[in-house]
């Protein structure tokens, strides 16, 4: 289990590790550090199948208990919702080692575009694949996710109608298990979309799509399904489906239970899970001399950010977020922290793309650079007026304070990442008050519903650029969509409509940089770092671990024989 994050594939995950960047080239021990895996890189533990043995539990740990399991509905997009429902339902399409998409031959005997002007695409579906009560995929299912999240019915409050919104109409394809999808416009990512796919009679209205995957799945469709679930003791329990008309999983259980991250290294040690972080020097001190214990690393599409609220309090005025971006020291932040890790790291400056990507490059403007009198400038002029050394500014008798969210589950480093935050802010007049929420109401209380000023988060597996669509527009009505912070413009939304409407690489490429560009300026979010995938994993488990930018598939994890 990968734990995922807050935008469209990336799911959200709680603020996690430690700001780091490559500065130095040895780690604290004095060796030399080793450099980051490659676009492609993973480390899975790769052992043919005829190697494992069956059966087998896998223990992994969560952030916070499941409220939704609809990963089209905002609670349903934290990134433990996300893994497991592709676990469970119809995975139309996975990604290899360097994030390029490939049909799911288990649902899909092909998908491919049968024309261009009009776009269509023609799904023709694997006559074998089935609910789970008994019922076959088809068609139906597929219109009813088009309706409900192309955004003509705002009632749904779809996360995302990026694509979605882009469709003409749904139908029965040429043959009896062929789907047909007609585009007004040209979307280059069509393969994201109904990807997984849910069924038409539990989604086919507004009130079925918000409350039918409440804490629940009532039908699957997948090599698993959840075989029951225990909300004192925080755990959710998959178990193969005998309907499986696919590879037999090998394990006979996979089991997640919530857990602090701070608590992780302790249980793996324990043996209660079996696999866990060790990107944290300590961490990895620990677990890397732990018994029969693998670690495994990759290159994941994994970005930490700091995200302003832009639609309270003082962060409303531009001015007061641009000063927040250049009172933000990033590369004293990673000199802080970096020393002590043994993996060469990148600095950040990019919202779409990893430094490992191509279609990279700096896009901040200056926006970003660490200069405190810049920043003292704009908050005079926004009428913030400068108390003293060590007091807050001070406006119409209000002092500038702003919050920031932490997890209460949050880890030292992301405590101290705060703390550090907090100082920084402190030199140019801005009071910052650290507030801990509970683990299970992070997301889904605060985070999900811009409650908060400051707070810090990770988004993951944007391996298509618009995936990130929804973190950049702007909310309509309530419906905030993923960018919790409500900073956005038409000039962004034009642009990023653009770009998934070019399927040109090059060019979509270019226009995504654009709209970040002005999402620099606007502040909509500091980037901090690429987050390594360094994990410690049983060694007797195949098929998992580092995936980098690919897609696990369950039917193949298992142990190996003894």
């Amino acid at each position: 289990m990968r734990p995922t994050s807050a935008a469209a594939w990336i799911a959200a995950t709680a603020a996690t590790a430690l700001l780091v960047t490559g500065c130095g080239s040895t780690g604290q021990d004095g060796t030399p550090k080793k450099a980051a895996p490659g676009v492609d890189g993973q480390d899975i533990g790769a052992r043919p199948l005829a190697d494992l043995r069956q059966g087998g539990t896998l223990r992994l740990a969560i952030d916070q208990w499941i409220t939704q399991y609809n990963v089209n509905d905002v609670d349903g997009q934290q990134g433990d919702a996300q893994e497991i429902i592709k676990t469970v339902m119809p995975d139309l399409f996975d990604s290899d080692a360097q994030g390029t998409p490939h049909a799911n031959p288990d649902f899909l005997v092909s998908a491919k575009v049968v024309s261009t002007s009009p776009q269509v695409i023609e799904y023709d579906l694997n006559p074998k694949a089935k609910w789970s009560d008994g019922k076959p995929l088809s068609w139906h299912d597929f219109r009813a996710q088009w309706q409900a999240l192309n955004g003509s019915d705002p009632a749904y409050e779809a996360a995302d109608p990026s694509g979605y919104d882009q469709i003409a109409d749904v139908g029965q394809g040429s043959g009896p298990h062929a789907v047909k999808v007609t585009f007004k416009a040209p979307y280059a990512d069509w393969q994201r979309l109904f990807d997984p796919l849910y069924p038409a009679r539990y989604y086919d209205s507004p009130a079925k799509f918000l409350k039918s995957w409440a804490e629940k799945v009532p039908v699957s469709g997948n090599a698993f399904k959840i075989g029951g679930t225990d909300k004192t003791a925080q755990t959710i329990t998959l178990v193969p489906d005998p309907r499986w008309w696919g590879r037999k999983p090998k394990l006979d259980s996979i089991v997640y239970r919530v857990l602090d991250t701070s608590a992780r290294p302790d249980a793996y040690l324990d043996k209660e899970i079996d696999y866990t972080s060790a990107l944290l020097p300590e961490d990895y001190q620990r677990l890397a001399k732990a018994p029969d214990t693998d670690i495994r690393r990759g290159a994941r599409w994994d970005e930490v950010h700091i995200t302003l609220n832009g639609g309270r309090g003082a962060l409303k005025d531009l001015r007061v977020r641009q000063a927040v971006q250049h009172a933000v020291d990033r590369q004293g932040i990673d000199e802080a922290f970096a020393k002590d890790l043994s993996f060469q790291l990148k600095p950040l400056d990019n919202h779409f793309f990893m430094p490992n990507q191509k279609g990279y490059k700096d896009t901040s403007g200056g926006y970003a650079d660490y200069d405190v009198a810049a920043a003292k400038k704009l908050l005079a002029a926004a009428g913030w007026k400068d108390a003293g050394a060590g007091k807050p500014r001070t406006k119409g008798g209000r002092q500038l304070t702003l919050d920031y969210v932490l997890s209460a589950g949050s880890t030292s480093a992301q405590t101290d990442q705060a703390q550090l935050v907090q100082q920084q802010l402190a030199q140019v007049g801005i009071k910052v008050e650290l507030k801990k929420v509970p683990a299970n109401d992070y997301f889904n209380q605060f985070v999900n519903r811009g409650n908060f000023d400051l707070t810090s988060f990770r988004n993951v597996d944007a391996v298509y650029p618009s995936m990130l669509t929804p973190v950049f527009v702007q909310p309509r009505g309530r419906n905030l969509f993923q960018n919790f912070g409500s900073v956005g413009s038409p000039k962004i939304d034009a642009l990023l409509k653009k770009a998934g409407e070019t399927t040109d690489h090059a060019k979509a490429s270019d226009l995504y940089n654009q709209a970040d560009t002005e999402i620099w300026r606007l502040a909509h979010s500091i980037e901090l770092y690429q987050r390594p995938e360094i994990l410690a994993v049983r060694s007797g488990l195949a098929n998992f671990g580092a995936e980098g930018l690919a897609d696990v598939d369950y039917t193949k994890v298992g142990w190996v024989k003894k």
